[in-house]
């Protein structure tokens, strides 16, 4: 038996292969930094030096630079004399802005999902519900938080919408870690009663309900800075200065 060799001997199996993207060094930096913003692992002001990033992550500082400049033009970092970038202080104005521009676009990424959402990614959100709700680890929660909010977004399906909602995430990640260290059990609900309502909204698959619940629950970490006393925003103030 002969065995058939050249262009015509790829086979129905070589078909399923996809052409493999090649990641930079640069693309695996801003992956770890625009997660980390993302899900709200730095403080207002934190300072980065490229140098510093540099020796943690065993690169050089070229591409530690070429991506804190990208992450400053998105608006996720400033720029601060002597090659310095910061993550942006936070102010009442600002979170009143993003807090708004978030429930806008998020309201109806959730309400675009609802059509597209399988039963396998119902039972994802399930089990994403239930794991936050079970943690009390600070970095599980904003994980979980940050997988259970785009397992819904991704199924919209708008290449236009998604990348705006994850800007706007890297924007509020100081804030939202401002509103949990002022976050009173005493006054204030806790998140998985509003991820739970969320579920059950898109169980029932109601557009007007599932964007009702996800704007209320946006909506909870930034009542909690308005909320805030004048000490607290003049504190940003001074830092800012």
């Amino acid at each position: 038996m002969s065995i058939r060799t050249g262009p015509g001997a790829a086979g129905p199996g070589l078909d399923q292969l996809e052409p493999v993207e090649r990641e930079t060094v640069q693309d695996r930096i801003y992956g770890q930094l625009r997660l980390s913003l993302i899900q709200g692992s730095f403080d207002a002001g934190e300072v980065f030096l490229p140098g510093d990033i540099a020796r943690r992550m065993s690169v050089s500082s070229m591409p530690v630079r070429e991506t804190l400049a990208r992450l400053v033009s998105e608006r996720a970092l400033e720029a601060m004399p002597n090659r310095r970038v910061r993550v942006p202080l936070i102010t009442l104005e600002r979170a009143r802005d993003i807090s708004q521009a978030r429930a806008l676009i998020e309201g109806e990424l959730a309400a675009r999902a609802l059509a597209n959402l399988t039963a396998g990614n119902i039972s994802q959100i399930k089990k994403l519900t239930d794991a936050y709700e079970a943690t009390r680890d600070p970095r599980e929660i904003a994980s979980l938080n940050h997988a259970f909010h785009f397992q819904l977004y991704n199924a919209a399906g708008s290449p236009v919408l998604l990348p705006i909602v994850e800007s706007l995430w890297m924007q509020a990640g100081p804030y939202v870690r401002a509103a949990a260290r002022l976050h009173s059990p005493e006054i204030d609900l806790s998140a998985t009663l509003y991820h739970r309502g969320i579920l059950s909204a898109i169980e029932r698959r109601d557009p007007e309900r599932v964007s009702s619940e996800l704007r209320a629950d946006i909506n909870q970490a930034f009542a909690i800075l308005e909320r805030a006393g004048p000490e607290f925003w003049e504190r940003q103030s001074r830092d800012a200065a």
